[in-house]
């Protein structure tokens, strides 16, 4: 990902919020997300972690146009950077959810953990989306039984997390 691809990936993330956790987080948050804002916070992100070991991917269709995002690194136990790897976030712009981007970015993102030699990819996902617990499940990752407290706008979502072996 290069810094000109913020715009881009922050409709993605955005769009990808709004269309995934709808019924699982409130509605006026969703409403609430902002893809200029988004983009401010991914140059920001982009510019500092890109010395930290932090991985930002895109996936692109034959035309060029940019359809996915991925971003992963060290996994983060608290304010602590482990030697476990972690995926931090995984989205497909919702038109083109189910035609491999999703896969694509996945497979990329387990390759460059293992060469980088972690030993685990950890990540976490709101426990009521049986869509994404599904699609990590069918690339074998599992849940560890670690579950934590997501607070969106005063509503708990529970994320749960998992894990896979590399």
């Amino acid at each position: 990902m290069a810094l000109a691809d913020c715009d881009r990936v922050a409709e993605i993330r955005v769009r990808g919020w709004q269309h995934a956790y709808r019924g699982m987080v409130p509605q006026s948050y969703l409403d609430g997300l902002s893809v200029a804002e988004d983009a401010e916070r991914r140059r920001r992100m982009h510019l500092a972690r890109a010395e930290g070991g932090v991985v930002n991917l895109v996936a692109e269709d034959p035309g060029g146009e940019i359809v996915g995002w991925a971003c992963h690194g060290p996994y983060r136990e608290g304010e602590v950077l482990t030697e476990e790897a972690e995926l931090y976030a995984l989205y497909v712009h919702p038109d083109r959810v189910g035609q491999g981007a999703g896969q694509a970015l996945l497979v990329e993102s387990l390759t460059r953990c293992a060469a980088a030699g972690r030993g685990r990819l950890l990540l976490w996902v709101l426990k009521e989306n049986a869509r994404a617990r599904r699609f990590y499940e069918r690339s074998g990752f599992r849940p560890d039984g670690a579950e934590e407290p997501f607070e969106v706008e005063g509503v708990v979502v529970p994320e749960v997390r998992y894990g896979r072996t590399l």
